[in-house]
């Protein structure tokens, strides 16, 4: 099956191909061009096709629109950026300067019928209409980080981000926009699958409105005959696809708790304690090392890539089994360089000059085939090396913030297990992560817990004072647990829980790269967080109090129906794409991908798409922001504005 991430790649190269389609001719000389992006386009392009491919497509050069930039002659420019006012200024601009011959204009979203009436205008008064070769609509607008998750935005994602939906003032036209803006967005998605999905929202919130929108959005484009592009996909395809995907549209309010969950698999944990943003990941080399002479401390920029096999396999294993897998892969690198350096000294040619190879006859096959194979070794140990920084850079954390303790902590208390130590002594033991770490148990351990006093919850916000916290975030989830109706929100965290491994087989050995002395072996018991577990009743057509009353609708019948009653006839689904408005998170990706895997997918496919990927430290401000923003309002305004929105 061919994934979201392959038909992006796939539409973008055709783009760079002059929006032509490609030929496997490999002696085929590649068309040279400029490209030309605004930042939205290049954070699509930056995780999916690097500077090397880029070479390969015959791109000698690409900038961004708004910079400056020289005239050059004779060669093609390919335009890649959002259809805005901005934009079309700028490009209108190239055209009166004459900055290049042939103009390639590619919008990322559909430009409307005014704006390009207008860019037609600017190209008459230019008298450079002849030059603008081709406009397309390429219907990309979103950012494709992996093979089975999306995002919407990444410049100018607080837009879109879950205060932008739920702050106190917002008005009826500012929601409409958002609502809008990601509506537009999951269409091009579906417009590059290729498909028309059946969606599932619930009522009563964000996601039922973006549900409404997208229906409406769908059902439009599949009346009009001549621009159906599900149509022009399957008929380009040369199949038609009677296997439909579930979209399952949800909002962030479904649960909170996940989002401000400690992290301990590798993928996860980089973004929670790194700075991960569109697989690229920057790493504070010596951070015990403070800067000398005002000097910041050396970072390095690690590209994580689908051709790393490393990250391939390990991104969502547990932090202990990364680092042991790293000191393995070290291991192997090390004994075939050192099969290589033996070979040499075997033939009596150890630190002689290249010219001595040809001299000898014996050994020559393994030797020969030894230098062929140090390519490859030299790009394994590039990115053993890339991995053991990532690696250090989060152990530190770990061993810092006590990370580990943490975690373990918040998986007893979602899992409902016996707790061996107190939420108190953890809250003032200075040693056991910093405010925000401790803001983030409580607030777990306050939405998991069946009921708390308010001496016990006035107590513990006493000592979360003490420790340096800021309680506005606090603030903000005791309203909303209390108007929320969140009755059934302690039981929706089952199945969970941590078991300990007394110790490590291989990295407490002498001469590891990795001192885990002090770090728990923590084994994560496979569960399902409450998103997957909606998303396993909805594929399977089951019912319970958490979907009973989710919504029903489906583009392709001729008559939108209230969305009260599902069709008895269906069939249980095997792909389904899930969606969350207001932000996701790796911690929920990956516990799909083990869902996907472990439980129920054999030869479907699962998406998890978001607005943004938000770090819990993220939210946590985003909350605190909310609960300054609801201050102004009173009781009765923020309980209208959460429990019936705006729109």
């Amino acid at each position: 099956m061919v994934t979201l991430r392959e038909k992006q790649i796939g539409a973008l190269k055709q783009m760079l191909n002059l929006n032509q389609p490609q030929t496997k001719v490999l002696a085929a000389e590649p068309v040279w061009k400029i490209l030309i992006y605004d930042r939205c386009g290049q954070d699509i392009i930056s995780p999916l096709i690097s500077v090397k491919e880029l070479r390969e497509l015959g791109v000698t050069l690409h900038m961004q629109l708004h910079s400056d930039r020289d005239p050059i002659p004779e060669v093609p420019a390919v335009y890649f950026c959002q259809p805005n006012e901005e934009n079309l200024g700028r490009i209108s601009q190239d055209l009166q300067n004459n900055v290049y011959d042939i103009y390639h204009l590619n919008f990322i979203s559909p430009i409307s019928r005014q704006r390009l009436e207008e860019l037609a205008s600017a190209a008459l008064q230019a008298n450079c209409v002849s030059q603008i070769h081709k406009v397309y609509d390429q219907y990309l607008n979103f950012i494709s980080l992996e093979d089975d998750m999306f995002i919407l935005k990444h410049q100018n994602s607080d837009h879109i981000s879950y205060y932008a939906i739920n702050r106190g003032e917002i008005k009826d036209t500012e929601m409409e926009n958002i609502m809008d803006t990601i509506v537009d967005c999951l269409f091009c998605v579906f417009a590059t699958l290729g498909t028309v999905p059946i969606i599932r929202s619930p009522r009563g919130n964000a996601a039922e409105m973006v549900a409404e929108k997208l229906d409406k959005k769908l059902r439009e484009n599949l009346r009009d005959t001549r621009n159906n592009l599900f149509l022009m996909d399957a008929a380009v395809a040369g199949h038609f696809s009677f296997q439909r995907p579930l979209l399952i549209v949800l909002d962030r309010n479904v649960d909170m708790a996940t989002p401000l969950h400690h992290t301990w698999t590798y993928q996860a944990m980089a973004h929670d304690v790194l700075d991960l943003a569109l697989n690229r990941v920057v790493v504070e080399e010596n951070p015990g090392k403070s800067p000398v002479g005002g000097v910041r401390a050396k970072t390095r920029v690690c590209d994580l890539d689908s051709g790393d096999k490393f990250w391939a396999i390990h991104r969502g294993s547990p932090f202990p089994i990364v680092a042991e897998a790293i000191q393995e892969e070290l291991e192997q690198y090390k004994s075939s360089e050192e099969e290589v350096k033996r070979l040499k000294a075997s033939m009596g040619i150890d630190n002689e000059s290249d010219a001595a190879f040809s001299m000898v006859t014996d050994n020559t096959a393994k030797l020969t085939s030894a230098v062929n194979s140090l390519p490859q070794l030299l790009e394994k140990k590039r990115l053993i090396d890339m991995h053991t920084t990532i690696a250090t850079g989060i152990l530190n954390t770990i061993k810092n913030r006590r990370l580990d303790t943490l975690f373990e902590f918040e998986e007893k208390v979602m899992s409902k297990a016996t707790l061996d130590r107190s939420l108190v002594d953890l809250l003032t033991d200075p040693e056991s992560g910093n405010p925000d770490d401790k803001m983030r148990l409580f607030i777990i351990y306050y939405i998991c817990s069946h009921s708390m006093t308010e001496a016990d919850f006035d107590r513990y916000a006493a000592a979360l004072q003490s420790a340096g916290c800021d309680l506005q975030p606090l603030t903000y989830i005791k309203r909303w647990k209390a108007y929320a109706k969140m009755a059934a929100t302690p039981n929706q965290y089952v199945g969970g829980g941590t078991k300990t491994v007394s110790m490590f087989s291989k990295l407490v050995s002498q001469g590891s790269s990795f001192v885990m002395e002090g770090v728990k072996n923590l084994v994560v018991k496979r569960h399902n967080l409450p998103v997957t577990r909606i998303v396993d009743e909805l594929m399977e057509l089951k019912t319970s109090p958490e979907t009973e009353d989710f919504r029903y609708f489906d583009p392709k019948q001729l008559r939108a129906i209230d969305g009260s009653q599902v069709p008895r006839n269906r069939a249980p689904f095997q792909d389904a794409i899930v969606f969350l408005v207001g932000g996701g998170n790796y911690i929920e990706y990956q516990n799909l991908v083990d869902y996907a895997k472990y439980f129920y997918l054999l030869n479907g496919y699962l998406i998890y798409g978001s607005g943004v990927l938000n770090t819990s430290r993220e939210f946590l401000v985003l909350l605190a922001i909310l609960m300054m923003s609801m201050s102004t309002h009173t009781n009765s305004q923020w309980i209208a504005m959460f429990m019936f929105p705006a729109w």
